[in-house]
């Protein structure tokens, strides 16, 4: 699984090497095949991170047409039209390892990688440019909660200046259709609330968000001009600093931003981006200080310019700053506190990161060899892993081989069939044995083949239920140094070339398989 998930990510590398014009983070795909590759931390191991977003019931409140208006008058039309995603721990998690707090970039094996504004103005709809996402802190809920909420509650529902998303849900989740405005804007201030306490400022309690953001929402047109998508970047910074530490278990923040597509953009048109959107783009070429409250987070796109389509040169050397938090005091206005980091977000728009054109990337790969890891692994044998790793891939193997494929479709046989050979192949590379059984003759497979699924290609459900693994082809690239280091011609969206796979119908279980090399493969 370590080697499986090695070329998993560096394939991903290779990728954005040969792409890398608008590479950036999307959609999901499955990252618990490299999960492992990732997870080494000093020697010791740690599982997957608990990955809090509590979006599955945000469709839960029911809004009225005036509540509408106003939230997206408050900035926010766009995020709540975002439906729930699963996240994928594994994959989260392996992108975690590779974090860098220090220049907040993922250091991958051909260069450094991030989530930057642009990201955020195409993926959430939000504001990039503005007033900065500042204001007092509370240690108590109490009283803020009755100015804007209209009540406050109980105490088994509040936590210091946190309240729990629950209570909102419970109170407020359904607008009258006749209530007053009053009344109108004090369930749509709640709704705000849990929207961002759900998404971009979601907190590792994992059910509570604080009520400093509720007097950012008293004027609903002024909550419409602060820079909330760059707060929830400043959020997720942090969140992903504090996630790469041996001792966090726990991630929060705007994860749906983590989960992976190599070609997001390539596609887009500019005619359907509004406007508003549109005109701030251009920031996400920014160097500056993102601001969420106490968070200040450095904005570094000089460090990911393949990211702009642009050539990437040797970054400037990154200035150091001082991570604040709130601590415990309440009723402190924390713009006081960050004066230099309000200043160098309000000359935002004179930083921006022009491309150098004609230039060889050469010294930069240089560089950045010699100040990162390409490989993340452990300094101390692994035996102990190795071990527990072959019993579960032996477990999956044997499921594998033993389950009927009655009644299945030949999509669903593929699948099956693709599991099993996975399995086994991780196992003979496990095996360390060099040597390959010889498998049944194409001649037999073929015949098997035929013989299943008869003459007009239909599913013989009377046939025995051997999976064979000839049945597919398993697409597997492995991914070598020159290609890595000097990327790749191709097109990083066409599918992987593939291998023929053959099995060896005379082993019976995974026991077998893991002794004397249940598969073959064929060029």
């Amino acid at each position: 699984m370590v080697r499986c998930g090695t070329y998993f990510l560096d394939y991903l590398c290779a990728q954005f090497l040969a792409d890398p014009l608008k590479c950036s983070f999307t959609k999901p795909v499955s990252g618990t095949a490299f999960l492992h590759f990732g997870q080494i931390l000093g020697g010791q191991e740690r599982g997957a991170l608990r990955c809090h977003e509590h979006t599955s019931k945000l469709d839960r409140w029911l809004l009225t047409e005036k509540q509408i208006e106003l939230v997206k008058r408050a900035g926010f039309g766009y995020l709540r039209l975002i439906p729930a995603i699963s996240l994928d721990n594994p994959l989260i998690s392996a992108l975690v390892e590779r974090w860098r707090k220090e220049t907040n970039t993922f250091h991958m094996t051909v260069g450094e990688m991030t989530v930057t504004l642009e990201d955020v103005a195409y993926l959430l709809g939000l504001r990039i440019d503005g007033e900065p996402v500042i204001g007092v802190t509370y240690t108590t809920c109490d009283s803020v909660c009755v100015k804007y909420l209209g009540k406050a509650p109980d105490s088994g529902y509040t936590s210091g200046g946190m309240v729990k998303l629950s209570w909102l849900k419970e109170t407020f989740s359904e607008c009258r259709e006749d209530a007053s405005i009053e009344d109108v804007e004090r369930y749509t201030r709640a709704y705000l609330l849990y929207l961002v306490g759900s998404t971009i400022f979601s907190t590792t309690t994992g059910n509570k968000v604080p009520v400093m953001y509720l007097p950012l929402f008293e004027n609903f047109d002024n909550a419409g001009k602060y820079a909330w998508g760059a707060a929830a970047l400043a959020f997720l910074y942090r969140a992903l600093g504090n996630a790469s530490l041996r001792s966090q278990s726990t991630i929060s923040g705007c994860l749906t931003l983590l989960q992976v597509d190599w070609c997001p953009y390539a596609n887009i048109s500019h005619t359907v981006i509004p406007d508003n959107i549109l005109n701030q783009l251009i920031l996400g070429r920014s160097k500056t200080m993102l601001i969420c409250f106490d968070k200040a987070e450095r904005h570094l796109p000089d460090r990911c310019l393949r990211q702009f389509g642009m050539h990437q040169t040797v970054p400037e050397e990154v200035q150091r700053w001082e991570r604040k938090t709130r601590g415990v005091d309440g009723g402190v206005d924390l713009s006081g506190k960050m004066e230099s980091e309000l200043s160098e977000w309000a000359n935002r728009r004179f930083h921006i990161v022009e491309a150098e054109e004609d230039l060889d990337e050469g010294d930069y790969m240089n560089w950045y060899l010699k100040i990162t890891r390409r490989v993340v692994g452990r300094p101390i044998p692994i035996s102990s892993e190795f071990q527990r790793m072959n019993a579960a891939l032996r477990d999956i193997a044997h499921v594998a081989d033993t389950l009927s494929t009655h009644g299945m479709d030949d999509q669903q046989i593929q699948s099956v069939t693709r599991i099993r050979y996975i399995a086994h192949e991780c196992l003979r590379d496990h095996t360390g044995s060099s040597t390959l059984v010889v498998a049944d003759s194409q001649d037999e497979v073929g015949k098997r083949i035929r013989e299943r699924n008869g003459v007009d290609g239909a599913i013989d459900h009377d046939a025995p239920d051997e999976v064979d693994g000839s049945e597919y082809q398993h697409g597997v690239e492995e991914i070598d140094e020159d290609q890595l280091s000097h990327g790749s011609e191709e097109n990083p969206c066409e599918p992987i070339p593939t291998i023929d796979v053959v099995h060896q119908s005379s082993l019976e279980t995974s026991e077998d398989v893991a002794r004397q090399n249940d598969y073959s493969v064929t060029a």
